[in-house]
C-alpha cells in the first residue's frame, strides 16, 4: 500500500523526482452496435514497453508547477494543448516500487467533441507518438458476454498503480457503481488464473 501525501507535503519532501499523470474522461451518447450505450469516454495509453498507463511523466518541481509539467507532458503524448489546474489534483503517493519516486494523479472532464479532437491529435501531431506512446485507448465501461469489455481490459498489463488509479477514479466520478466495478475486478482476476493454468 502506497504511503499517501497531500500536495503540498509531496512538494517539500526533498531528494524525490516527480511523476504526474492524468485521466481524462467525459461523458457519451454513443452506442456500441447501435445498442450497448458507451455512457463515457475514458482515456488511457499503451506504453512503449507495452503496458497500459496514463497520459503523463516526469516533472521538475523546481523548474516548473506539477500541473505545468503536467501539461506539458500532455503535449507531447496528445499532440494538444490540456490545461490542468491544482483543482484537478486527486491524490499524491510515494511509490511502491521505486524508493525515491512520487507520484500525483489527477482527473480532468473534457467534452465529447474534445476528447475525439484529443486522439485525432494524438496520431497525427504528438512528438511522443510511436516512440513513448504506441495509441491511446478508450476504456471500455461495459459488460459483454463472456467478461468482454471492462474485465477483459482489467485483466491486461498495467504500469505500476494505474490500474489501481483507474477502479478509483471510476468509483470517484460516479461512472460506475462498486458493485459493477467488483464484478469487472473478479471477472478480471478470474481470466488472469485461467491464463495462467491456476483455475482455482
Amino acid at each position: 500500500m502506497e504511503e499517501q501525501l497531500t500536495r503540498e507535503e509531496a512538494l517539500t519532501r526533498k531528494g524525490f523526482k516527480h511523476a504526474c499523470h492524468i485521466m481524462l474522461y467525459g461523458d457519451s451518447s454513443a452506442k456500441l452496435f447501435g445498442k450497448i450505450p458507451i455512457k463515457h469516454i475514458v482515456l488511457m495509453q499503451m506504453r512503449f514497453d507495452g503496458l497500459l498507463g496514463f497520459p503523463g511523466g516526469l516533472v521538475n518541481p523546481s523548474k516548473e508547477t506539477l500541473e505545468a509539467g503536467l501539461s506539458r507532458e500532455l503535449h507531447e503524448e496528445v499532440g494538444v494543448a490540456v490545461h490542468v489546474g491544482v483543482d484537478n489534483h486527486i491524490c499524491s503517493c510515494l511509490s511502491s516500487s521505486c524508493s525515491e519516486l512520487i507520484m500525483h494523479f489527477y482527473i480532468k472532464k473534457m467534452t465529447e467533441s474534445e476528447l475525439k479532437e484529443l486522439e485525432k491529435a494524438a496520431v497525427t501531431t504528438a512528438t511522443d507518438h510511436g516512440f513513448e506512446v504506441l495509441g491511446m485507448v478508450r476504456v471500455p465501461l461495459y459488460f459483454l458476454r463472456n467478461g468482454g469489455g471492462l474485465p477483459y481490459f482489467l485483466s491486461h498489463s498495467f504500469i505500476s498503480n494505474s490500474r489501481a488509479q483507474l477502479l478509483s477514479a471510476l468509483q470517484r466520478c460516479r461512472l460506475l457503481s462498486q458493485g459493477e466495478i467488483e464484478k469487472a475486478v473478479s471477472q478480471a482476476e478470474q481470466m488472469r488464473r485461467t491464463r495462467s493454468g491456476d483455475p482455482h
